[in-house]
């Protein structure tokens, strides 16, 4: 799509803000399990609140266990790609569900002996991630795909520098569209920020619906619009609701 950095949408009390988690709240790091929220970008949320009212989710592949204890419970979370939905206020389930055992192993097995890959168990979701070991994307997305082959239920998905063996029913697009017909969300127009594969689904359910999108980084995209950074993200985030 043509002229993506001009014309940023803005935000309006009949908005409904829609906001990944990894790579455009919080920047990416070598270890999943340090990213964090800058406090900048927390807080301008918090403050969107005031403006939006609810209809504000975070809408990640992380397990909604994992997702509720980097954000906070006052807003919206969907994870697994909105496999799990909780509203504000509500905390998730203690246990998570769990995938088929003979798919866990296949999985195990098929990473077995890669120096610099790493599994990530994200309830009934796999993470594969080879950051530290780029040179195995295409190895580990044939592998990966092979396991499937005979799992009807689920497929593979790669975004950056990682793999997702994830649950068919696991999709950014169904979980917005599913929330965007009900309180407080429905009769609002929604915009969805996200910065990878996964994030498309999203983009283009939100863009159907009337809405817009926006892609964080580079990449071919259905967005309409792009923000560099996470950085840019919240700067944008905090610009909205003002004057």
């Amino acid at each position: 799509m043509s002229n993506l950095m001009a014309d940023l949408p803005r935000l309006t009390k009949r908005s409904a803000l829609f906001l990944d988690f990894d790579g455009t709240l919080a920047p990416i790091q070598d270890d999943p399990d340090t990213v964090a929220m800058p406090g900048e970008t927390l807080a301008a949320i918090n403050r969107l609140q005031l403006f939006v009212a609810e209809a504000i989710c975070i809408i990640s592949g992380r397990d909604i266990r994992d997702l509720s204890s980097r954000v906070p419970l006052s807003h919206w979370r969907a994870g697994g790609h909105g496999l799990e939905i909780c509203k504000p206020g509500e905390a998730p389930a203690t246990v998570a569900a769990s995938p088929p055992r003979s798919l866990s192993n296949a999985v195990e097995m098929s990473v077995r002996g890669l120096e610099g890959v790493r599994i990530e168990h994200k309830g009934p979701v796999f993470a594969v991630h080879f950051r530290r070991a780029p040179e195995l994307g295409d190895t580990l997305l044939a592998r990966l795909s092979d396991t499937v082959a005979d799992q009807p239920d689920y497929k593979v998905q790669a975004g950056k520098m990682v793999i997702e063996v994830k649950p068919v029913s696991a999709n950014k697009g169904r979980a917005l569209e599913s929330l965007m017909g009900q309180p407080p969300f429905a009769g609002r127009s929604p915009i969805m920020i996200g910065d990878d594969t996964t994030d498309e689904d999203a983009f283009v359910v939100a863009n159907r619906l009337g809405g817009t999108s926006i892609k964080v980084g580079e990449g071919p995209t259905e967005a309409h619009h792009r923000l560099e950074t996470p950085d840019s993200v919240t700067s944008w985030l905090s610009e909205q609701g003002q004057g």
